[in-house]
């Protein structure tokens, strides 16, 4: 079955002027997701906007594989002193057994991780950092040089739409 979700986050508190750092979200993603190639329950899936598949992590038994899942949509907003993601996730599921962890599949993820990066204009490097949905909120992220990037001060949402 094809399974559609979408996911949604938000930061706040960006900073303009000469301590603007170019915040932006990184257009690849992580979702906890049951693989029924492998057949194993909560495999980090990870997707990268443009691939036609996404990764699976797989096991000792089953190494990273290919995953029927791709990124159909990716959406990014800026609005005054917030940064807001909108991603659309395309995956296929069918119904299997996890011998291992002696669990049935489920096709609802369980978390997403969402990647973001930045440029310092103090040091003129890069950076990156990621943030995601099972995480205790607020959390703040400080570039090198001291000063605050942002804020995610409620955590990324994931909602199945078929």
């Amino acid at each position: 079955m094809l399974r559609t979700v979408e996911i949604a986050a938000e930061l706040t508190g960006l900073r303009k002027g000469e301590e603007f750092h170019n915040l932006h979200w990184q257009p690849k993603l992580e979702l906890s997701l049951d693989c029924f190639i492998c057949e194993r329950t909560e495999r980090t899936t990870s997707f990268e906007y443009g691939q036609e598949h996404a990764v699976c992590s797989g096991d000792q038994k089953h190494p990273q594989h290919p995953a029927a899942a791709r990124i159909t949509g990716f959406d990014v907003t800026h609005e005054q002193e917030r940064l807001i993601l909108r991603a659309v996730v395309d995956y296929w599921w069918a119904p299997f057994h996890d011998t291992k962890r002696a669990t049935a599949s489920t096709a609802l993820t369980r978390w997403v991780r969402l990647h973001a990066a930045y440029l310092c204009p103090h040091t003129r490097q890069t950076g990156e950092y990621s943030t995601q949905s099972n995480v205790v909120r607020p959390v703040s992220q400080t570039c090198r040089c001291g000063q605050p990037l942002a804020t995610s001060s409620s955590s990324p949402s994931i909602r199945q739409l078929t």
